[in-house]
């Protein structure tokens, strides 16, 4: 009896140390992502995902230590550090869910792809892209990371200058939230299609909003420069920060679903094992 209760036990601890692994991947990917020039932005948030990860998975193995060679003190301190890991990565995803609720993405009529504006995002969200008391050179780091990423030169190579023939195509194109904001003008300073990243001006005085209105005028063909300096390039990386967090997001909640459900199994599995251990010790010898 005891040592089939002791592999139950350490199965269901092994499980528990298996659902751990997807939050430390997770949690690294979020860490270390280098794609599509997110990595120009570093969120503090990102780490912590990783840490949390590190420890329960650090946290299952003394788990399914204690379980296969039946330390019971070891497991009861298994639960309970694994009990207060739980509670802090519900915590972190419900923190995670608030800030990136909004968007921030809208859509422009004749066109596949969506622009975005600032006032879309949390405040959260938008501090790392604006300039504060805390760091003033934040976005000029970002934007000098930004001009020496290939987030626009795929889309004025050789191959983007190719296939974007006529403008109507480039309209139809599904572009990224950085490409949409930083590698061209907002759709609203009408300027003119040359090529993915070159643009003519418009005659015309531009409209929607002071914002946009502002970013027309910074607008430039130079590959260094071309909307890096636009509300709408801080915009669009809030927004492709926002899809990778998404992401993210939905594989560490399954994770949390079956660690939770692997977790509150253990709990009666070591109570019962606890029972067991009592019953054999001081009931079994008074039959005997």
């Amino acid at each position: 009896m005891g040592g089939a209760s002791n592999s139950i036990t350490a199965c269901i601890n092994f499980l528990a140390l298996l659902c751990t692994i997807p939050i430390v991947i997770t949690g690294i990917w979020l860490a270390s992502s280098k794609q599509g020039g997110e990595e120009c932005a570093r969120l503090q948030a990102r780490w912590p995902v990783a840490i949390l990860g590190g420890l329960l998975f650090l946290v299952a193995v003394a788990g399914f230590a204690g379980a296969y060679w039946n330390r019971k003190g070891l497991l009861a301190a298994y639960l309970f550090a694994m009990g207060g890991l739980i509670t802090l990565l519900l915590a972190l995803l419900v923190f995670a869910f608030a800030v990136t609720r909004g968007s921030g993405a809208y859509e422009v009529p004749g066109r596949a792809y969506q622009e975005y504006r600032l006032e879309g995002f949390s405040a959260w969200l938008r501090g790392y892209v604006l300039d504060g008391e805390g760091d003033p050179r934040r976005w000029g780091r970002i934007r000098a990371c930004l001009a020496a990423s290939d987030t626009c030169r795929k889309l004025a190579g050789e191959r983007g200058s190719a296939f974007f023939v006529a403008p109507q195509q480039f309209y139809q194109s599904d572009l990224s939230p950085l490409q949409s904001g930083c590698c061209k003008p907002p759709t609203a300073c009408g300027y003119a299609y040359v090529a993915p990243t070159a643009w003519t001006s418009p005659a015309a005085s531009p409209g929607g909003g002071a914002d946009a209105a502002a970013d027309c005028g910074l607008w430039s063909n130079d590959p260094g420069q071309l909307c890096y300096g636009c509300a709408s390039c801080r915009a669009g990386m809030l927004g492709a920060l926002r899809e990778q967090w998404r992401r993210a997001s939905a594989a560490l909640v399954a994770a949390a679903v079956a660690l939770i459900v692997v977790y509150v199994i253990g709990c009666s599995a070591f109570k019962n094992a606890h029972t067991e251990d009592l019953f054999r010790r001081y009931k079994w010898p008074n039959n005997t």
